[in-house]
């Protein structure tokens, strides 16, 4: 099972599930919806937050947060 966390930069991924029933209805409202592409862009120097790129915009998260979805 690979998460959004789990991706290195340039890398890509097509959501397909979330982890975290509490967390997934905020990530749904930023647009991380099953289907959809996302793209590692930045990687904070320490690891934390992330960013992806996802429907058009870049989104920054925490890594404990891109832990709970699941890309293909």
């Amino acid at each position: 099972m690979k998460t959004i966390a789990d991706l290195k930069i340039g890398e890509r991924g097509i959501i397909v599930n979330f982890t975290d029933e509490g967390l997934s209805l905020k990530l749904l409202e930023m647009g991380c919806l099953p289907g959809t592409q996302v793209t590692m862009t930045h990687i904070a120097p320490f690891g934390d937050p992330i960013a992806v790129k996802v429907t058009g915009y870049v989104l920054s998260m925490r890594k404990d947060e891109a832990a709970t979805i699941i890309v293909a």
